[in-house]
C-alpha cells in the first residue's frame, strides 16, 4: 500500500484522529499566528510553513507531536527546550502536556527573521 500524499494541510489533518486531531489543530493556529506572512505548504509530507523558504515544519505521531524547527532554533532555545525531547532539528511535545505555546511563537518568529 502506498502512503498517502497530501495536498494540503487541510487534508493531512483530515487523516488525523482525535486526541491528535485537537492537538495538531492548536499547534497550526499558534504557528499561523506567529507566522502571518508565512505561506501554508506540504512539504516532505508534513505541514510546513514558508517565507522565502521553510521555517519550520510539525508532524503528528501516536505519542507526540514533531515540530521542526530547524537546527539553528534548537540550538538558540536549547535551554528553553531542556524539559522536551529534542534532536537536531527537531523538537517532540507528548501529548500529556500542554503546548507551551508562547515558546512556540517565539520559535517562529525566531525563524522569520533568519530568513528575512
Amino acid at each position: 500500500m502506498t502512503p498517502t500524499k497530501y495536498v494540503s494541510v487541510d487534508q493531512y489533518l483530515d487523516a488525523i484522529s482525535s486526541p491528535q486531531l485537537e492537538r495538531a489543530i492548536e499547534l497550526r493556529l499558534i504557528i499561523k499566528s506567529a507566522l502571518p506572512k508565512a505561506e501554508e505548504v506540504i512539504s516532505y509530507n508534513m505541514p510546513a510553513y514558508r517565507y522565502r523558504k521553510i521555517l519550520v515544519y510539525f508532524a503528528v505521531y501516536p505519542s507526540h507531536i514533531g515540530f521542526y524547527p530547524t537546527p539553528s532554533a534548537v540550538t538558540a532555545f536549547k535551554d528553553d527546550l531542556s524539559t522536551y525531547k529534542c534532536s537536531k532539528g527537531t523538537i517532540q511535545f507528548s501529548y500529556e502536556k500542554p503546548l507551551p505555546k508562547a515558546l512556540i511563537a517565539e520559535i517562529c518568529r525566531f525563524r522569520f527573521e533568519e530568513v528575512s
